[in-house]
């Protein structure tokens, strides 16, 4: 009797989890999966220092000051006479503020060097309203690729042309939202929208593809573009 039991609770566990395969990733027959992929620059540059934290940072230094160990004089000017030579490097920093910072060209990444940048496409998509085109991140609809990352790779490349200048972190999405059926739209069922990361590797410029215009823009920029979905990006890009 215990063998029967234990046996039919076998063949229905193999034929749930058969089951939960051929759904992929446990989603209905009703849903599709969408892989988006939020593309970043990191910032370049050293952002610039809050006036509070500074003035923090100097009130610390001037107290650890007071405490420090007295070395002699000789071994101070010893220490000092070192590295003088007839050699001088003229250090000139960058400018912080560049041409298309000053002219808001929002199609270069050499623009708000010190924050990260965000790439946004425009053109028709899956669940725009009539076809119509939108602003939207890099996306392809899940469909035979061997995993969901797969399919964002495949997503980001058929718009950059390839993977070389990028690095995807880590192998899960960082975020999902499920998008249901809207009035005017072909889309019949709900939408699941896995989101993730990649970032620029080693490039300042990328030949964007298969998509009407594009932009490079920092998180609250981003807002812009998304009025209605601004509280779900605020809480899934953290910078």
């Amino acid at each position: 009797m215990n063998g029967c039991t234990r046996s039919s609770r076998m063949q229905s566990s193999f034929s749930l989890a058969g089951q939960l395969v051929k759904r992929r990733g446990f989603s209905t027959n009703s849903e599709k999966i969408v892989a988006s992929v939020l593309f970043e620059r990191l910032p370049v540059v050293i952002p610039k220092i809050d006036p509070v934290v500074y003035a923090f940072q100097e009130f610390k230094f001037r107290w650890q000051q007071q405490y420090r160990r007295r070395y002699p004089d000789e071994f101070l000017d010893k220490a000092n006479a070192r590295g003088k030579g007839d050699y001088q490097i003229d250090y000139v920093p960058a400018p912080r503020i560049t041409e298309a910072d000053k002219t808001n060209d929002r199609k270069s990444l050499q623009r708000a060097l010190d924050r990260r940048l965000y790439l946004l496409l425009y053109g028709t998509t899956i669940g725009a309203p009539d076809k119509k085109p939108v602003w939207h991140f890099p996306e392809k609809v899940y469909e035979t690729e061997e995993t969901l990352r797969k399919c964002a790779e495949s997503a980001l490349a058929s718009i950059l042309g390839g993977l070389s200048h990028t690095y995807f972190v880590g192998n899960a999405p960082m975020a999902h939202m499920v998008v249901p059926p809207t009035t005017g739209t072909a889309q019949v069922s709900s939408l699941k929208r896995f989101f993730f990361k990649s970032q620029v590797i080693a490039t300042n410029k990328f030949n964007i593809e298969k998509c009407e215009d594009f932009v490079w823009v920092t998180k609250d920029e981003l807002m812009e573009y998304f009025p209605d979905q601004a509280e779900f990006f605020k809480k899934m890009i953290i910078s």
